[in-house]
């Protein structure tokens, strides 16, 4: 059977535009296609969220299929797969599947529903759907097609553990009735190395039961979620012979008959990273409808390392450098952010903030009396937000916030300063990763300054200042994180593994105290196996204590 995998990139809630691009891809592609597949919940974007509680919403849905369905008669030997939610036939509980619909010859063919509903990590699909009542295979073309959506193909203990325990296999169920070929339609967000975990999987199934896979994933960003496509196909022995691309839309067609070229490229971890987070921006601004990113640059590597991603996806006309030093900053960082700027050939405006800060310490000092501290630090950041918001309210822009993600951990950020901006790009970044990303976007010619590489990070908000002044090295710091935030693992878990007991306690309670900050940041790219923000669902007033 001649499949074509369509490895889209859907906007979330344009269920016309979607649809359009469905039957846009039907029409190309019937003449070489027996069956043209599509990813889970293609018709709405995935995900879709509240969206879906909308009776309009669901409606439209409704009118999307029938008009696909009106399509298909004018290709009568290709059939369509795509996802969608469909209204529940039960009278209770949520009254949604998420299904697979085949649709062809102006029929609907086929449907069936995802089985296995996860409610971990950024999921949270039991909120809107039933699982399936039953799990069939379809024949179609003479050929039995074992259809399942997604997290359907995710209960394997032996490979990755899961979150939940699923009562039911719909890989096993699928098998056991000897289908001929796996078809997974899916929406599975990227993080470092996702990939390889799914490969796994999936080769275990097709091993496993002697039967090809077929995997057609979603490809783009939406929110904080980025999908990284990779479609693949794999023979009987577990074997991969086709690959689709990573980070970008593409369509290929394979004969089940006929062996195909492999062309795996996975690419390395660090360059994954970088495409995803291009591909990030580029999606958040495209989607939201904003074409102009403003950054303010420090002269750090940080905003350096935002600003070279937000060229790239936007193109360099459309990013806008604000340097804004205080008397506290030296004049290499204000050069570091001029060389940074011809590098990229972006427009850079210098605006000093002395007489700003000055103007506020002069309004205060009747009010705030003590020796300075941090005070005097956050309004000089306050102030830069406020410079950057200017900009963003005439220019109709988007100021992209350039904290990382180990900053953001241990709360030394400032709440309206330097965490302003509508995309946080690299909150989910730790500081040591900043710099290996930094090192490859130079590995072939000098972008970011070096001495932007070399130099001790440092906010610049009094004399002298270090990052060091106040954190542990960042090694030491992002390890530490690593464990209490991805790995979860308890403070005495950690002072386990040979870490100073005073350090990492200071650490923990660090990332306690700053939840109420992080829950007033911007949405931030996920990029690790646990991002802040939906990713990770922390109480604010609460009293726990490792």
């Amino acid at each position: 059977m001649r499949i074509t995998l369509a490895q889209m990139n859907p906007v979330v809630g344009d269920i016309g535009g979607n649809t359009d691009r469905l039957l846009n891809v039907m029409r190309q592609f019937h003449r070489q296609a027996d069956l043209i597949v599509f990813p889970e919940l293609y018709l709405v974007g995935y995900p879709p969220r509240d969206l879906l509680e909308k009776p309009e919403f669901i409606k439209r849905t409704g009118d999307a299929l029938d008009k696909i369905i009106i399509a298909s008669r004018s290709y009568p030997e290709t059939g369509i797969l795509f996802g969608m939610p469909l209204e529940s036939d039960r009278g209770s509980s949520r009254g949604l599947y998420n299904s697979a619909v085949l649709v062809g010859d102006g029929k609907l063919l086929f449907t069936q529903h995802k089985s296995l509903l996860p409610s971990y990590d950024v999921f949270n699909e039991t909120r809107y759907f039933d699982p399936a009542p039953g799990i069939e295979h379809f024949v179609f073309k003479g050929n039995r097609l074992g259809i399942t959506i997604c997290e359907d193909a995710w209960n394997t203990p032996d490979l990755w553990p899961l979150p939940e325990r699923y009562r039911v296999d719909p890989q096993e169920i699928l098998g056991s009735q000897g289908v001929d070929l796996f078809i997974n339609l899916s929406a599975s967000p990227y993080y470092l190395a996702k990939e390889d975990l799914r490969r796994k999987v999936l080769e275990h199934h097709a091993r496993k039961h002697g039967i090809p896979f077929v995997y057609v994933n979603q490809v783009g960003a939406n929110d904080e979620l980025i999908f990284d496509g990779r479609s693949l196909v794999i023979n009987g022995n577990g074997e991969i012979l086709t690959w689709l691309p990573a980070f970008e839309e593409a369509i290929v067609t394979v004969d089940t008959r006929e062996i195909p070229t492999g062309n795996m490229v996975p690419g390395t971890q660090v360059e994954s990273l970088y495409k995803a987070l291009v591909l990030g921006i580029r999606d958040y601004f495209r989607k939201t409808g904003f074409r102009q990113a403003i950054i303010g640059l420090s002269g750090g590597i940080d905003s350096a390392l935002t600003a070279v991603l937000a060229v790239e996806a936007l193109g360099r006309e459309n990013v806008l450098g604000i340097s804004m030093p205080s008397q506290y900053s030296s004049a290499g960082s204000v050069d570091d952010a001029r060389a940074l700027a011809r590098n990229l050939n972006i427009e850079l405006k210098v605006i000093p903030i002395k007489p700003v800060f000055e103007a506020y310490l002069n309004t205060l000092q009747d009010h705030l009396t003590g020796p300075e501290d941090v005070t005097e630090e956050n309004i000089q950041a306050r102030i830069r937000g406020n410079l950057l918001m200017a900009f963003s309210n005439r220019l109709r822009a988007m100021v992209l916030s350039t904290g990382n993600k180990s900053e953001l951990a241990v709360g030394y950020c400032t709440l309206y300063g330097d965490m302003c901006g509508g995309l946080s790009v690299i909150s989910d970044v730790p500081k040591t990763m900043v710099y290996e990303l930094s090192r490859y976007i130079n590995r072939e010619t000098e972008i970011i300054p070096g001495a932007i590489l070399e130099k001790e990070p440092s906010a610049e908000l009094r004399p002298g200042q270090k990052d060091q002044d106040t954190l542990p090295p960042y090694v030491i710091l992002d390890a530490i994180l690593n464990f209490y935030i991805e790995e979860n693992l308890s403070t005495a878990e950690i002072i386990s593994r040979g870490y100073d007991p005073d350090t990492v306690e200071w650490v923990v309670q660090a990332v306690n105290r700053n939840e109420y900050k992080r829950r007033q940041a911007a949405p931030g790219l996920k990029v690790s196996s646990k991002a802040f923000g939906m990713g990770r669902r922390m109480p604010i007033a609460a009293r726990f204590e490792e």
